[in-house]
């Protein structure tokens, strides 16, 4: 060959970053870093192929994105690059909000999916807005876990006739296997807010529904400098508060700590983390729910930053009332934990969780003889072929001579393309002086298919009485049943409604207990519109058993979404129907549910947003009202920039006739460096009369907090 063709061939190479052998990806290398500031000048992009032709999966499969988008991505040594072009013919209708991260999701995005081993296990989820606000989240078991916080940066700009976007993730971030050769897999993905379009590149297949990691595109990258992670996060905390004694407002305590976490890489796929005396503190308190007439605990989702490293390997196969083997918030206050997460190989993966909680009091464990309780939870899994797997759990909570054990096996087995099988395994044993001992099996299976015109679904399922979890989450023992349901999907070509979902659903259940039946019928359909709005009918037939006596709680509801406009946002979902009074004597009753969300941004850096959840109960004899429950909760948040925001909320409780109001002023350079300056107070109607606290008509300062939180992420 002559030394031009040589030289074109050369070229040819080093300009073709997006080579392609049977579907792999190669991007391009960058000789210098893109200046992640959301203009596209850089010669990294230069050197880069265009990826274009995004096609959509929602409202349908395989059209053309309504606006034309364009990505590109490079890499060094230390990083992973994307960049994002979006043109819009309607520049002024882009929806971009300036707020908090992980709260952009009705915005217009782009969003990153990376599958970092490409073993179609699970996926990393950069999502960025057009002002470059961050969310991420962490997809397995088909869940997807947007309390995941990442170290990754991003910018984003309007332009006039679109925006850009630029993201940087850092090796350091995320897990993979390999040094001079690594593979992984992408997807990357648009979202229109206004048409409620979802496009992607690979365009993804019907035939295989929204089965992503199993239609990822491969990508295969080198000489990736390989360093060990080594994180240290020291926090310090200052907590000042008073409480009501003897008629007046008195300091009840006042306190600094100093917290410890700390990360490091055992390799670039497995990691382990180390708390003493860490510092749980929540940005945001959780919003109030309805506590009166349970069955089951409330459920609050993990916020703790410790406990979010490798959480998607704790998600569970199967669909039963046992939701989850393990439940970290289970773990109240730790003093000192230990965590291991990762891959030990290209097909094994292995987490586990150790700590000590010293906020154990919960009167079950009274007798226990220990104030503390040990939590020990495993957790094993290995692929199989696809985003197939078979896993293993073993979760221990022990209290001097209480304890709880559960072990077990879960597993997903990819049939076809379309089909799936889930199922779960479990048996625990219990241990308490109190009662006797308890031992009892937990087992799912459940069959999925899912394409585009087609979701079917059927599975059964037994908790045994004597089956007990806790560190794990089970919203009712003693229950057998086998369930089905069928969902055509229905994309008119004209009309207000982008897809619709008619539902159909069924069900028959035995209580273990009383040796009694219950049944479930729905009927249902779920309409897709244009403008990120939804609506959702339904109604069924049901019956519910409770000591030992068989109820109706037969009802309907309606519920739906919309962003009305760029600035206002409606929420509502109402039900009524029968419902069973759970007390010692229960009886049949009827009422309503409500919850309600008004949300306003009046300009881009402000958002205020006012929430309603409402509940009532009367008995089906005699109409007699046996509550009503409503919560208030008023929210205003001012998001100078990305970094820094206040917010004030006050939530009213007029059940427990209670007022709570809780200020921030909140800093967040990147997670795990943050300045946090907090108040809050608990007002409650009672009066100080003849020496005591009685009900009254005024509210009364029951207690006052002050809080300063400084933590610093130092990362090697």
């Amino acid at each position: 060959m002559k030394r031009g063709a040589w030289g074109s061939l050369f070229i040819f190479l080093s300009l073709s970053p997006w080579l392609t052998a049977g579907g792999l990806l190669r991007p391009a290398r960058a000789e210098k870093p893109p200046l992640i500031d959301g203009v596209l000048d850089d010669e990294a992009w230069k050197q880069a192929q265009e990826l274009s032709g995004f096609k959509t999966f929602i409202p349908d499969f395989g059209k053309d994105l309504s606006e034309t988008t364009s990505a590109w991505m490079a890499y060094d040594e230390a990083h992973l690059y994307f960049a994002f072009r979006c043109r819009d013919r309607s520049p002024e209708k882009i929806k971009a909000a300036m707020a908090s991260r992980d709260t952009i999701m009705t915005d217009d995005f782009v969003c990153v999916n990376l599958d970092s081993f490409n073993d179609q296990q699970a996926l990393y989820a950069f999502y960025v807005n057009p002002l470059g606000i961050q969310g991420d989240s962490r997809f397995a078991s088909n869940s997807e876990d947007f309390s995941a916080d990442f170290v990754w940066s991003s910018a984003g700009r309007l332009l006039e006739d679109g925006y850009a976007v630029e993201i940087a993730i850092p090796f350091k971030s995320i897990r993979y296997a390999g040094h001079e050769r690594v593979e992984m897999a992408v997807f990357v993905e648009r979202y229109i807010s206004r048409t409620t379009e979802h496009g992607s590149f690979p365009e993804m297949d019907p035939a295989k529904g929204y089965a992503f990691l199993s239609q990822m595109r491969p990508l295969e990258l080198r000489d990736i400098r390989r360093s060990t992670l080594v994180e240290v996060l020291p926090s310090v905390v200052y907590d000042l508060k008073h409480e009501q004694q003897g008629g007046s407002l008195r300091r009840s305590r006042s306190r600094g700590e100093l917290g410890v976490t700390g990360k490091l890489g055992l390799s670039s796929k497995l990691v382990l983390d180390l708390a003493w005396n860490p510092d749980f503190s929540q940005v945001e308190s959780d919003a109030g729910q309805v506590d009166a007439n349970l069955r089951s605990d409330l459920y609050f989702t993990e916020k703790r930053p410790f406990f979010l490293e490798g959480g998607e390997i704790f998600q569970m196969a199967g669909s039963s009332p046992f939701l989850y083997a393990v439940h970290t918030r289970r773990i109240v206050d730790p003093l000192l934990g230990f965590k291991l997460s990762g891959k030990l190989d290209g097909h094994n993966t292995l987490a586990a969780i150790f700590a000590v909680d010293e906020d154990a009091d919960d009167p079950l464990h009274a007798a226990s003889g220990a104030e503390n309780a040990a939590f020990t939870i495993l957790r094993y899994k290995r692929a199989l072929r696809g985003d197939g797997y078979l896993g293993a759990f073993y979760t221990g909570r022990e209290q001097g001579s209480d304890s709880n054990r559960v072990a077990g096996l879960d597993g997903q087995l990819r049939l076809s393309p379309s089909k799936m099988l889930s199922l779960h395994g479990f048996a625990s044993f219990t241990d308490n002086p109190s009662h006797p001992r308890k031992e009892g099996l937990a087992l799912d299976a459940y069959f999925s298919h899912s394409t585009r015109d087609l979701d079917l679904g059927a599975g059964a399922f037994l908790i045994d009485r004597g089956f007990f979890s806790e560190s794990g989450y089970l919203t009712r023992g003693g229950l057998a049943g086998v369930e089905c349901m069928v969902i055509p999907m229905v994309y008119p070509k004209s009309g207000p409604f982008r897809r619709i979902r008619p539902r159909f659903a069924g069900g028959a259940y035995r209580d273990l207990e009383y040796r009694m039946n219950e049944a479930l019928g729905r009927v249902g359909v779920d309409l897709l519109l244009p403008g990120n709005a939804n609506l959702t009918l339904e109604g069924w037939l049901s019956s519910e058993v409770f000591l030992g006596r068989r109820f109706d709680i037969s009802a309907w509801r309606v519920y739906g979404s919309s962003w009305l406009n760029k600035k206002l946002y409606v929420y509502l979902a109402f039900r009524r129907g029968n419902q069973v009074r759970y007390v010692a004597d229960p009886f049949q009753g009827y009422g309503d549910t409500v919850s309600a969300i008004l949300r306003w941004l009046p300009r881009k850096k402000l958002d205020w947003e006012l929430r309603l959840t409402y509940a009532d109960l009367f008995a089906r004899a005699g109409g007699a009202k046996v509550y009503d429950y409503a919560i208030l909760r008023n929210k205003l948040t001012f998001q100078a920039n990305k970094y820094l925001f206040f917010r004030g909320i006050i939530e009213y409780n007029d059940y427990r006739r209670r007022l709570l109001t809780d200020l921030l002023l909140s800093f967040t350079y990147i997670p795990g460096t943050v300045i946090q300056l907090g108040y809050g107070s608990l007002y409650e109607k009672y009066d100080w009369l003849d020496g005591e606290y009685r009900p009254g008509d005024r509210f009364l300062e029951m207690k006052r907090g002050l809080f300063f939180k400084a933590s610093y992420l130092w990362r090697l």
